[in-house]
């Protein structure tokens, strides 16, 4: 056989040996991939976690405990019958907690029931072992500030995929079999809690664990949220295409188009095609919008609507050259 035509076989094989593997490694090489983001989530969420205990331990012992102050939701009820009953502190949190953690076993997932359980254990050990400084005892700096790190704490927790403080689990939970918000059922388990706070302590030690309580869901949404908030833009015009080209090029924002139809007139018989755009833009961005979007169509129809949190896409403003 022609030694060249022999060479183009004996290529031909190798060449078709690879590509048959070339499938499998693709596959395997992608599994690899998503186990280094799992595995860099995960690390992610237990920095999150420690931290948080770590902020609403000093929260706790380094303000609101010297000081007598109490702050709402389980830590709260926690405070409060450790005030009364002389129990220990650390040894309520896990104890009050646990039917929560149950509730979310059942109602999320196990892996948030684990996260949580681990999470209070840590808390309570971190309160148990680690020695915190006493800061001041300056009431309004205490309730401020005591607030804040405990806040942060349990924002730094859920951004870890846990809780150290059952009330939105319950919360959740109620809100699911009745006709309440997440937030209602907050307020309620609140009141009563800082009214009995009213009755067994002091008016006054009430009203600056309400000022606490503020400051920590304040931080809360702060952390939770974002530190940067976004408002989604839906606009309807006729103009569609320059607009989308406006919100590229002079803002330098991505969009997305949706296919959709107009229904105006007396019986909205006239539904005629239209491109619906939709973008995402930060707060301070707002103003120069709507002033881009007036020069192009004055009777463009636009919806503006909060959003607390964004992932992936292009949030991030590109370059404009």
């Amino acid at each position: 056989m022609n030694p060249l035509f022999q060479t183009l076989i004996h290529q031909s094989v190798v060449n078709r040996k690879k590509n048959d593997g070339e499938p499998k490694y693709r596959a395997n090489r992608k599994e690899a991939l998503l186990s280094k983001v799992r595995m860099r989530r995960q690390i992610t969420n237990i920095f999150l976690i420690l931290l948080g205990i770590l902020s609403a331990g000093f929260g706790l012992k380094g303000f609101l405990l010297p000081n007598g102050f109490i702050d709402g939701g389980v830590t709260g009820i926690s405070l409060l019958i450790s005030k009364l009953t002389g129990l220990s502190l650390p040894l309520l949190i896990v104890v009050i907690n646990i039917p929560f953690i149950f509730l979310g076993y059942k109602n999320i997932d196990k892996f948030f029931a684990t996260k949580t359980l681990l999470a209070i254990i840590g808390l309570s050990l971190c309160l148990v072992f680690i020695s915190y400084p006493i800061i001041t005892s300056d009431k309004l700096l205490v309730a401020i500030f005591g607030g804040f790190f405990l806040g942060a704490g349990i924002g730094m927790t859920m951004r870890g995929g846990g809780v150290i403080d059952g009330t939105e689990v319950l919360a959740l939970n109620v809100s699911r079999n009745a006709s309440v918000t997440i937030g209602d059922v907050i307020l309620i388990i609140n009141i009563i809690i800082f009214s009995v706070a009213a009755f067994v302590l002091s008016i006054e030690t009430a009203l600056y664990s309400i000022l606490t309580y503020f400051a920590a869901s304040k931080t809360l949404d702060f952390i939770v949220s974002g530190i940067e908030e976004h408002t989604g833009v839906t606009i309807i015009s006729t103009c569609s295409e320059q607009i989308r080209k406006m919100i590229t090029e002079k803002l330098g924002r991505g969009v997305t188009i949706y296919q959709g139809k107009r229904g105006f007139g007396a019986h909205g018989h006239q539904l005629n095609e239209t491109d619906i755009v939709f973008t995402v833009i930060s707060r301070l961005e707002v103003s120069k919008l709507n002033s881009e979007i007036e020069k192009i169509d004055p009777k463009a129809f636009v919806i503006m609507s909060s959003i607390k949190d964004t992932k992936g896409g292009m949030i991030k403003k590109k370059p404009l050259h």
